[in-house]
């Protein structure tokens, strides 16, 4: 029996990131998991070491990996669309809902429970996908500062905008992060080297 699953995690590659917006350099989902999964390890280990949590920044990376993998099968649907109202919110939820479930049935039943919490949150796991959700919104801000160093002005308002996003979480990892590792995102090679 073919086993679609990881085959279907492999066309993460195939689908573009900011299709609303002219950009400078492409991003596809594949890339864009990789920098949440390595953001939201990050603020993890940020929270151990400076602030004394018991985060499983392991469990955190891996959702970070798997948390757009959905989008093999919806595409990617721009924020403004997404969250224009509680209507349409609600029904991308449901749609998201069963792509997860879709593609966790592409995985043989004894493979499946070791990856239907990195799709589906537990709720003794919710600060760990919020942590996910700020590395998301700090992706996509590093995504504004990339473009914006190489000369393009779309993406101008919505660095404001995510800037004011992730202050308004309110999560003192991400304050951090931001006060001392977002700098560096404005420097050139020879700068960080």
């Amino acid at each position: 029996m073919d086993n679609g699953f990881y085959a279907m995690m492999s066309r993460m590659k195939f689908i573009e990131r900011w299709a609303l917006m002219r950009n400078s350099s492409q991003e596809n989902i594949s890339e864009h998991s990789l920098e949440v999964s390595i953001l939201a390890h990050a603020l993890a280990v940020i929270g151990n070491e400076r602030l004394g949590s018991n985060l499983n920044a392991e469990k955190v990376a891996l959702i970070g990996i798997y948390h757009d993998a959905t989008e093999i099968i919806t595409g990617d649907m721009p924020t403004p669309i997404k969250y224009y109202n509680e209507n349409i919110q609600g029904a991308f939820k449901a749609v998201e809902k069963a792509a997860a479930d879709r593609l966790l049935a592409m995985l043989p039943k004894d493979l499946r429970k070791s990856y239907v919490d990195l799709f589906t949150p537990k709720e003794e796991e919710a600060y760990l996908w919020k942590l996910v959700k700020a590395a998301d919104k700090l992706s996509a801000l590093i995504k504004c500062i990339e473009e914006r160093k190489a000369g393009n002005t779309e993406f101008i308002s919505a660095e404001e905008s995510i800037a004011e996003i992730l202050k308004a979480m309110k999560l003192k990892e991400v304050d951090i992060f931001m006060e001392e590792f977002l700098g560096a995102y404005d420097k050139t090679l020879d700068q960080l080297n």
